[in-house]
């Protein structure tokens, strides 16, 4: 599962694709070995989503305006999903895809708000955050129903293919 969104990401046209490893992160890493990916382990992985998002967030290149932050469960978003979140240019902090009105991943979060997910603690991801800042966050609507499926289980992604 994780190679086929790995696969999907490179197929679209943002880069650098950072990948932040945890949990089984041997087995991750030998799934990726011969794909173009740079690799950032999270050691406090065990605490929770917002340590491998601090960990990625910490490895974004300075010159990058922004993170398109893309989960490893999700890999039915279309690369041309990604694109249209990488070439979206707007005054917000950060912008969620949106498929018939639905909130989907990835989430698009500019550098303004890099500091702010570096405060972040234990098993949550930006969205509290950005609740927070409602007047700061736009939608995209898309064409892509991947960006609301995770996969949960190994015979959700069988079910599927």
């Amino acid at each position: 599962m994780v190679r086929r969104t790995a696969e999907m990401i490179l197929a679209s046209s943002a880069r650098p694709v950072l990948v932040v490893t945890g949990h089984q992160a041997a087995d991750v890493l030998a799934a990726l070995a011969d794909l173009p990916l740079s690799f950032h382990h999270a050691p406090d992985f065990a605490e929770g989503m917002s340590a491998s998002l601090r960990a990625g967030i910490d490895a974004v290149p300075v010159e990058s305006t922004g993170a398109l932050i893309c989960l490893g469960d999700m890999p039915f978003v279309r690369p041309d999903t990604l694109d249209r979140l990488a070439r979206f240019h707007s005054e917000q902090a950060a912008v969620f895809p949106t498929w018939q009105g639905k909130r989907g991943n990835p989430v698009l979060l500019a550098r303004s708000l890099f500091a702010d997910v570096m405060m972040l603690t234990g098993d949550q991801g930006a969205r509290a955050l950005l609740s927070a800042i409602p007047d700061q966050v736009a939608e995209l609507p898309v064409d892509d129903p991947g960006i609301l499926r995770d996969v949960d289980r190994p015979d959700a992604l069988r079910q599927t293919l």
